[in-house]
C-alpha cells in the first residue's frame, strides 16, 4: 500500500497549512516583531544540513541529516545566512515592522532587483498579489550560498503568502493591486533587516 503524495509534492508548492503542519507552531506575534526570524519550508525529510552547519547561535536542530530543519525562534539572531545556504531556496525570514512586513527570500533571476526598487509581489503558487519595496539586497557575489538574497517590505497580511517577487520591465504597470507602496521603505541606515 502506498501512501498519498502530499499535495506539495502533486502542485508544486507549500500550502500555508501544508507550512503550519510541517513547523508544528509559527513564531508568535510578539516575536516577529522584535527581530527577523529564520522560517523553513522545508516539509521534506532529505539528507541537507548546510542550515544547521551555517547557524552561529546553533538554533537549528537536526538530530539526523534526514530530520526537517527545526528552528529555535528565540534563539535566531535573524542573520540570514540559513537563506544564503539553504539549496533548496526553502529557507525565509519574516519581520513585522509595524503595519508592514519584511520577508528576506532567495532570488535567483535576472536582473537582481536594487534597493529601493519597486517589485511585484507573487503568491506561493505564483500569482500576483501586490507590490513591495527592495530594502536589502545580498548579491550572489556576497552571499554564503550560491545565490543572491532580497529583502523586501510588504503589507503584513502577505508576509505568510509571498515568497517571491517579479521586478517588472520597463513601462509595466500593475493595475489591478490594491497593496500599497510604502515611499520612503529602504531610506534608513543600518543593514536594512532589523534596523528600526
Amino acid at each position: 500500500m502506498s501512501a498519498e503524495v502530499p499535495h506539495y509534492l502533486r502542485e508544486g508548492f507549500l500550502t500555508f497549512e501544508e507550512l503550519k503542519e510541517s513547523l508544528g507552531e509559527l513564531p508568535g506575534e510578539e516575536r516577529l516583531r522584535q527581530k527577523p526570524v529564520a522560517v523553513p519550508e522545508c516539509p521534506q525529510e532529505i539528507p541537507c544540513t548546510p542550515c544547521k552547519e551555517v547557524c552561529p547561535v546553533d538554533a537549528i536542530s537536526m538530530p539526523n541529516p534526514n530530520d526537517r530543519p527545526k528552528v529555535d525562534y528565540d534563539g535566531c539572531i535573524g542573520c540570514s545566512l540559513c537563506v544564503q545556504v539553504c539549496p533548496g531556496l526553502a529557507f525565509f525570514m519574516v519581520h513585522y515592522r509595524g503595519d508592514r512586513a519584511r520577508v528576506t527570500m532567495p532570488y535567483e533571476l535576472l536582473p537582481v532587483p536594487k534597493r529601493g526598487d519597486e517589485v511585484v509581489l507573487l503568491s506561493r503558487t505564483g500569482e500576483e498579489v501586490g507590490r513591495g519595496n527592495v530594502v536589502l539586497v545580498i548579491p550572489k557575489e556576497k552571499s554564503l550560498g550560491d545565490t543572491a538574497v532580497i529583502t523586501v517590505e510588504m503589507p503584513i497580511e502577505l508576509a505568510w503568502e509571498v515568497r517571491a517577487v517579479k521586478v517588472p520591465r520597463d513601462g509595466e504597470t500593475n493595475s489591478d493591486s490594491d497593496a500599497d507602496v510604502n515611499a520612503d521603505a529602504g531610506a534608513e541606515g543600518g543593514d536594512g533587516i532589523g534596523a528600526d
